[in-house]
């Protein structure tokens, strides 16, 4: 019996449009793979035994920008948002049968083809899993190469010799890699060996084409297993090398695992907790720098790290520059590795200190470094709820960071009340402000310049005595409301 797969309307439409030209037309790849497994597929590529020409010619809002003939059409009806529920529907690559001839670059073929059959087209492919074909009006798969077994028993296998595919593109090698993370599939016996062989090869390709490669692994499900598998093919030390340094480097009696599993089961934390690609490199990258400044002290008869927090932060700048990160994400992840080693001792902290804390990253980047904090917290093995410390860190954190109470949130300031009355600087100014802004706490309405002005000058002519117990009251009042908005973040956070 034919498979059969609940594709989406947006995609059938694509398929039918080149069937009706006249032409064939298959889901093919990644989509095939995912809807077989059950997967929304992240996107969609149809192949076709038409010419770029004449797939623009079906279809008008459609692009052709690259010199392998996939030509993106538009589905117009679904807005360009990336948090839109059918955001992968939204360009469909339409590409015509391939057929490729030799990589003397191990990264793009010399010449393509566009006469070529389906055969041909799935037998340029990387992985059995990803040379399966399906029509969906016939409701048929094509599949020369044991892509459907290779699925239900997830395995990464390669089309044909591996060697044959690793020549073709080096970068393939670290696609095993990463399609195993992402999928948890094994990679086969054959095909892992030639991975380890070809590492080498990564050195030929563009680091642009690493960094997506290593983002899709950090983003995986399982970006430990994926770094780990990295490290015994020999592909890591193409990619971050100074991870390596971790490996066997033990650390001091805080810590249960060496540098190397620490940093990993950082890493795997945040992933387990979804945080974004920011705060998961950080916490990878968090102790890099533990190996380059380990030293032993005689006087506390352990090892010691002093600086490798400094240390880090420029490290992992020049190993993200390397792989061509955006300049903003190299400067938010080597702030988080850099300020990651803050104070500790809960009794001691003071709100100035938490202030240069949020000084230092910024507030928007605060929380993250929170959340790389919690990372080295499991990374030590130590437990995964949220600690009494940690829960006060994060209460005085959102205490320094709150607008404070104060007459400064009037709109009228001391220098206006003396222009407006003629008194000199004296406690009476400040008497005045804190009634002000006892009404205004009362009433936020009553805040405006003029209405200020109006009450400064009724209060201006009080008596000394009457307008100080005023402004007294309205000191206790700021007091009090101060107190308020502290006591509900500290009962928020189960702190005192």
């Amino acid at each position: 019996m034919a498979k059969q797969f609940t594709v989406p309307d947006e995609i059938s439409r694509v398929t039918e449009t080149l069937e009706r030209g006249g032409f064939e037309a298959y889901l093919v790849g990644g989509c095939v793979r995912d809807l077989y497994r059950g997967v929304p597929p992240k996107d969609w590529d149809i192949t076709t035994n038409a010419k770029p020409e004449e797939i623009q010619a079906l279809f008008p809002h459609s692009f052709y920008e690259n010199d392998y003939g996939t030509v993106g059409v538009v589905n117009e009806g679904i807005p360009e948002n990336p948090n839109d529920p059918k955001a992968s529907l939204r360009v469909v690559e339409v590409t015509p049968y391939r057929k490729e001839t030799t990589y003397s670059n191990f990264r793009h073929p010399d010449k393509v083809d566009f006469d070529g059959t389906l055969e041909d087209d799935l037998m340029r492919r990387d992985f059995t899993m990803n040379a399966v074909a399906y029509n969906i009006t016939k409701r048929r798969l094509v599949d020369p190469y044991g892509g459907e077994k290779g699925i239900e028993r997830k395995l990464i296998k390669t089309v044909g010799k591996p060697e044959d595919r690793f020549n073709e593109d080096a970068l393939r090698v670290m696609r095993a890699v990463r399609f195993s993370a992402e999928l948890g599939f094994t990679i086969e016996k054959e095909t892992m060996d030639a991975v380890v062989k070809f590492a080498h090869r990564l050195e030929k390709i563009a680091a642009e084409r690493l960094r997506d490669e290593f983002t899709k692994i950090i983003m995986s499900e399982r970006p430990m297993g994926g770094i780990v598998l990295l490290q015994k093919t020999e592909v890591l030390k193409h990619v971050l090398p100074e991870l390596e340094e971790g490996l066997g480097c033990e650390q001091n009696g805080d810590h249960i695992y060496h540098v190397w599993e620490h940093n990993l089961r950082a890493l795997q934390h945040s992933a387990d907790r979804r945080w974004p690609l920011h705060v998961r490199v950080a916490a990878l990258l968090h102790d890099v720098a533990k190996p380059a400044t380990r030293k032993w002290s005689d006087e506390k008869k352990d090892w010691t790290f002093y600086g490798h927090d400094v240390v880090g932060g420029r490290m992992s700048a020049k190993m993200l520059e390397r792989l061509k990160f955006p300049r903003k994400f190299i400067d938010d992840v080597s702030l988080l590795v850099r300020y990651h080693l803050f104070f500790s001792d809960i009794e001691k902290i003071t709100l100035s200190a938490v202030r240069r804390i949020v000084a230092n990253v910024g507030p928007e980047l605060v929380w993250d470094l929170m959340n790389v904090r919690a990372c080295d917290r499991i990374g030590m093995g130590r437990p995964k709820e949220t600690p009494y410390r940690l829960r006060k860190y994060h209460s005085m954190i959102e205490e320094a960071m709150r607008a404070p109470v104060s007459v400064g949130m009037l709109k009228l300031d001391g220098a206006k009340i003396m222009e407006a009355t003629g008194e000199k600087p004296s406690p009476r100014i400040g008497w005045i402000l804190h009634t002000l802004f006892e009404e205004v706490l009362e009433d936020p309405q009553l805040n405006t310049e003029e209405y200020l002005l109006k009450r400064t000058k009724a209060l201006a002519a009080l008596l000394p005595e009457e307008l100080r117990k005023l402004g007294e009251a309205g000191k206790e009042k700021k007091e009090e409301k101060e107190q308020e908005e502290v006591g509900a973040i500290r009962k928020k956070y189960g702190v005192k």
